[in-house]
Order: C-alpha cells, then sequence, then structure tokens
C-alpha cells in the first residue's frame, strides 16, 4: 500500500515537473504531446472518479459516469503506442496482449485472466481487455498489475512502440495515480455487458469546473487525505494483530510438538520397565527351578542313603544265618575242640563284620563323594546363575538411573512449558490491550467521520468482524492452554506411576538380596558337609590300616589309573579295589569276586582276579 504523503509526491510534484517537460518538447515530438494530453486526462478522470465516489457515499455500478469516462480514458492510455499487427483480414491493434503477461508476472492475477477468457458473450481481444481491467478494479490491484507491467519494458517493447506512454515516465505517474482508486468500492457486472461494441469517446464537459468546485475539491481533498490517513492506521493496526495471531499460533504447534515427543518419551520409559518385569519375573523362575532342583536332588539322595542302610541290614541277617550254619556243622565234626574254635569263629566273624561294615562305608563314602561332585557342579552352576543375575540387576538399577534422568528432563520439560504458558498469557493480555486500543480508534473513527463517509462504515464493521474472529481465536487459544495444562496434568500422573514402579523394583532388589543370602548360607552348610565327610574317610582310612594290613590309598593321592594310567575325571570315576586297596578306572575294576572277608561278591582289579582265580583252581578246597 502507498501512503497519502507518496500519492502527493507522485501526484502533484512529478506531475508538474512531467508537464513542462511534455509541453518544451511539445512542438519538436508529437507523441510527446500525446502523452502530455493523455496524463492530464488521467489525472482529471482519476481525481473526478474519487470526488464524485466519495460524495457518492455507496458501491459504485457499470452506469456510473465518471467510472465509464475512466475506463475509456485507462483505454485510451494503454493503446497509446501499439504496434500494429498483419493479419488476413487486416490490420489489427491488439490491447489484451500486454495485459495477458500480468498472469505471467504475477500468479494472483492467473484468477482474473481465466475468468476473462471463461466470458461467453466476449468475442474481441478489445472486449477481453475491458473486462480485465474491470475486474482488477473491483479486486482494488489494478495499479499493482500495471507497476509490474511496466517495470518489464523488454516485455513490452513487442507490443509498444519506442515512445509510447507505457514506456515511458507518464506511464509511470498514472500507475502511481492510480492507487487512490482502492478507497473506492465497485461492483460491475461484466457478464452482461457488451464490452466488444461499445465505442470509447472522451466527454471533456464533466472535466470543466468553476472556481466553486474547486474550492469543494481542495476541502475534498483534505478529508480524502485524512481519510486515507485513518485508513493505513487501521490497516497497520490490523496487521500489528495478524502478525500477534501467527507468532501465538506458531508458539502452540511447538509446544504441541514438544508435548507429542513428550507422550513418545513416556511410552517408550513404560516399554523399559515391562520389559525389566518380566526379566525379573524370568530370573524369579529360573531361581525357583534351580531351587526345586537342589531340593528333589537332596531328597532322592537321602532316598538312596535309606535304600542302602536297609541293603546293610539285609546282608548283616544273612551273614547271621551263615555263621549259625556253620557252627552247627563245626559242633558235629569237632566237639573236642569247640571251645578254641569257637573263640576262633567269634574272632573271625567280629573281623569280618568290622571289614564289611567298613567296606559298606567306604562304598557309602565313595558314592556319598560323588554326590558331592555333583552337587559341587550344581553350585558352581548356581554361582555363574547369581553373577548373572548379579550383572543384570547392575544393569537393571543403571536402566533405573537412566530412568530417574528421564524423570528429571520430564519435570525441567513441565517447568519450561509453564514458563511458556506464562509468556502466552502474557501475549495473550497484550493482544488484548491492542484490541482495545484499536476499537478505541474504532469508536473515535465513528464520532468524527459516521455523516462523512458510508463506505468507511461499512469499512469499520468490517474491521469489527475481523476482531470478532481474533476474539474467537483468541478463546481457542485458551482452550488449548486448558487442554496443554490437563496434558501436564496427566504427565504428573505417569511420573507418579514410574515412581511406584521404581519403588516395587527396589522390593524386588530386597528379594533377591534375601535370596542371595540363602543361597551363601546353603553353600556354607553344604561346605560343612563336605569337611566332614572328608574328616570321616580320613578316620576310616586310618582304621583301616590299623586293622589289616593292606594299604588303602587315598583318593587324593592318585590321579591315574594304576593299570591302563588314564587319567581321572568326571566321566572317568576312581574305584578302589577291596582285596589289594589300590585305585583303578572302571573298566579296570569291572570285576566281583567273594572274598574270605566278605562271603558276598565285591569290586576287584583285573590283577587281583587273575591271582584269586589261580589260587581257586590251584586249592580247590
Amino acid at each position: 500500500m502507498y501512503s497519502p504523503q507518496s500519492l502527493h509526491r507522485w501526484g502533484i510534484t512529478h506531475s508538474e515537473s512531467m508537464e513542462r517537460l511534455a509541453y518544451s518538447h511539445a512542438l519538436r515530438d508529437p507523441m510527446a504531446m500525446e502523452r502530455a494530453n493523455l496524463l492530464n486526462m488521467a489525472k482529471l478522470s482519476i481525481k473526478g472518479l474519487i470526488e464524485s465516489a466519495l460524495s457518492f457515499g455507496r458501491t459504485l455500478d457499470s452506469d456510473y459516469p465518471p467510472l465509464q469516462q475512466f475506463f475509456v480514458v485507462m483505454e485510451h492510455c494503454l493503446k497509446h503506442g501499439l504496434k500494429v499487427k498483419k493479419s488476413f483480414l487486416g490490420f489489427n491493434k491488439s490491447l489484451w496482449g500486454p495485459l495477458e503477461l500480468v498472469e505471467k508476472l504475477c500468479p494472483e492475477a492467473v484468477e482474473i485472466s481465466a475468468s476473462v477468457r471463461d466470458l461467453p458473450g466476449l468475442k474481441t481481444p478489445l472486449g477481453r481487455a475491458r473486462a480485465w481491467l474491470r475486474l482488477a478494479l473491483m479486486q482494488k490491484r489494478l495499479a499493482d498489475y500495471l507497476r509490474l507491467l511496466i517495470t518489464r519494458k523488454d516485455l513490452l517493447s513487442d507490443f509498444y512502440e519506442h515512445s509510447a506512454l507505457m514506456l515511458e515516465e507518464e506511464g509511470a505517474v498514472i500507475v502511481g495515480l492510480l492507487v487512490g482508486l482502492n478507497v473506492i468500492d465497485a461492483n460491475l457486472c461484466v457478464k452482461g455487458e457488451d464490452l466488444d461494441s461499445q465505442v470509447g469517446v472522451i466527454d471533456f464537459s464533466m472535466y470543466l469546473k468553476n472556481d466553486i468546485d474547486d474550492y469543494r475539491s481542495e476541502e475534498r481533498n483534505s478529508q480524502i487525505s485524512s481519510i486515507l490517513d485513518q485508513k493505513n492506521y487501521v490497516e497497520e493496526l490490523n496487521r500489528q494483530l495478524n502478525s500477534t495471531v501467527g507468532g501465538l499460533q506458531g508458539r502452540v504447534d511447538s509446544l504441541e510438538k514438544s508435548n507429542s515427543k513428550l507422550v513418545e518419551e513416556l511410552a517408550i520409559a513404560k516399554n523399559n520397565i515391562i520389559k525389566l518385569q518380566e526379566e525379573n519375573q524370568q530370573l524369579r523362575s529360573e531361581n525357583s527351578l534351580i531351587l526345586q532342583k537342589t531340593q528333589e536332588h537332596l531328597e532322592v539322595t537321602q532316598g538312596d542313603a535309606s535304600v542302602e542302610r536297609d541293603t546293610y541290614k539285609q546282608s548283616r541277617q544273612g551273614l547271621d544265618e551263615m555263621y549259625n550254619d556253620a557252627q552247627r556243622q563245626l559242633k558235629e565234626e569237632c566237639q573236642h575242640r569247640q571251645d578254641v574254635e569257637n573263640e576262633l569263629v567269634v574272632q573271625m566273624s567280629m573281623k569280618q563284620e568290622m571289614e564289611l561294615a567298613m567296606k559298606l562305608l567306604e562304598k557309602d563314602i565313595h558314592e556319598k563323594q560323588d554326590t558331592l561332585i555333583g552337587l559341587r557342579h550344581q553350585l558352581d552352576e548356581v554361582k555363574v546363575i547369581n553373577v548373572e543375575m548379579y550383572q543384570k540387576m547392575q544393569s537393571s538399577d543403571e536402566e533405573m538411573k537412566k530412568k530417574n534422568d528421564v524423570i528429571t528432563r520430564l519435570e525441567e520439560k513441565t517447568n519450561q512449558i509453564t514458563a511458556t504458558m506464562k509468556q502466552l498469557e502474557q501475549r495473550l493480555q497484550e493482544a488484548e490491550r491492542h484490541r482495545t486500543s484499536a476499537e478505541e480508534g474504532t469508536r473515535r473513527f465513528k464520532l468524527d467521520f459516521a455523516n462523512k463517509a458510508d463506505s468507511l462504515q461499512r469499512q469499520i464493521e468490517h474491521r469489527e468482524r475481523q476482531l470478532q474472529q481474533l476474539e474467537t481465536d483468541l478463546k481457542i487459544e485458551r482452550e488449548w492452554r486448558q487442554t496443554l495444562l490437563n496434558d501436564l496434568e496427566r504427565e504428573r500422573d505417569t511420573v507418579a506411576q514410574l515412581s511406584t514402579e521404581a519403588l516395587q523394583i527396589n522390593g524386588l532388589k530386597k528379594e533377591f538380596h534375601r535370596l542371595h543370602d540363602e543361597n551363601v548360607q546353603l553353600k556354607t552348610i553344604c561346605e560343612d558337609q563336605e569337611q566332614a565327610l572328608e574328616e570321616l574317610g580320613s578316620k576310616l582310612s586310618d582304621i583301616l590300616l590299623l586293622q589289616g594290613g593292606q594299604v588303602w590309598l587315598k583318593d587324593k593321592d592318585a590321579s591315574h589309573c594304576k593299570l591302563c594310567e588314564k587319567e581321572f575325571s568326571i566321566s572317568r570315576r576312581k574305584h578302589h579295589c577291596r582285596n589289594c586297596g589300590e585305585i583303578f578306572c572302571n573298566s579296570c575294576s569291572d570285576n566281583e569276586l567273594p572274598l574270605p572277608a566278605s562271603p558276598k561278591p565285591v569290586r576287584v582289579c583285573d590283577t587281583c582276579h587273575a591271582l584269586l582265580l589261580q589260587r581257586c583252581s590251584s586249592n580247590p578246597t
């Protein structure tokens, strides 16, 4: 928009200088005289149209004479210096060609050109040009379109001569004068009007005025300048309000984006907490399975021990029966040596019972050692599982720290959102102050110019509608602010839920520490049992060394089989020969023979088995 000062500058000062130049060159150049005359006619028609429209006080229509004369003058100005184009029908001056270029220079003019082409009653390019001028005036963009057109002289040179009005400075002056037509409201019916056959004749009688009219025109010029000043002031206020509304909308959009990001982060945190809970449940289930397995294994070992005790009792009963039979036979064969043999039999039976008990105890010790080895492996596995659980707990602690950091960040973001909400409230208050000031300005404008300009009253009503729209926008922004506050309360609730979940995780930590303490206690009990069994084995080996003359080799002293010299391992276990006391593998001691000390067949090595068989074959009795 152009200010009234620029209109005054372009309409008076520059025009007077152009008139002087035109009259100085009139005698030498007839085109310059034509340009000067058209410039003067354009001044008179534009000035008369503005004055008559303001005094008329309502929207102009197609039958208004000053408006018709204005279009005739503009048509003559645009036709000045047009190049003649040859065709089959003759020579033609097309005014529609340069006006059609405007849609290439300004995208907003595409709609006008398209509507002109779609009009059914227009058949000639001149009619299309006249319709285009009327539509541009109704749109209040005629000055802007022509200003863009005269700046591109390289394009206009294809349609105009080098001394045409649109290519010289007079065209720029006329475009500056056309800015004042933006205060006029026109409602022109282009569709039903016959624009092709109109005759453009300038009526000079309309512009011949006396001194009274000049005085009235000066008063009207002053009124027009004051009205234009008020109009520019109102438009400036409207621009400021629009800019503030745009800024508030941008802030609301940024707040919505930040809120959506916060919601996404909360969803991610909830998913991580659910994963941690699932991992914790898995660890609990694994720990319970391990405890069940250990309890089942202990029950199995206790059952095996009870079965071994029953077998020991049954073997003892069989030995008693065999002893009674032997005693009866000895009483029948040698009665005279009964006392001596009874004592020998008693000593031998005691010795046999002791050896058999020691062997059974050794067997029990070996089996218990095997079970202890298995328990040790299970304990090692439990240790590995506990280490993994401890590492997982450390990782869960680190994740809890990260979640606490996320919670602190969320709190900081909520504080930032509250600060931005306060700033928005301040901006809303400032917008309301601007609105009140705008209302006061419009009220004063109504009081001062109510009787002079009904058209300005209509513009003020339009501004009031815009203000109502702004008030509705402000209400909408307040509702947005309320929704943001509700979202903040929801986020606080989610933070509280996260804190309760953190407390639950701390409770799970305590349960894990309690289970770890119970595991340590079970380890100490197992180690105590292992020490007791080792002490018992050492005592039993000492007793065997004291009672029998044979050497009973300890488990610690043997790492390889005596026959095949293979190293012992978990799969290749140690076995004592009950005859020589040495330690062999299963394949080298997989033989059973009854010994004098034990009527039941017991395990012996391959060498002892061969020697005993040789003795039995040499001494059959």
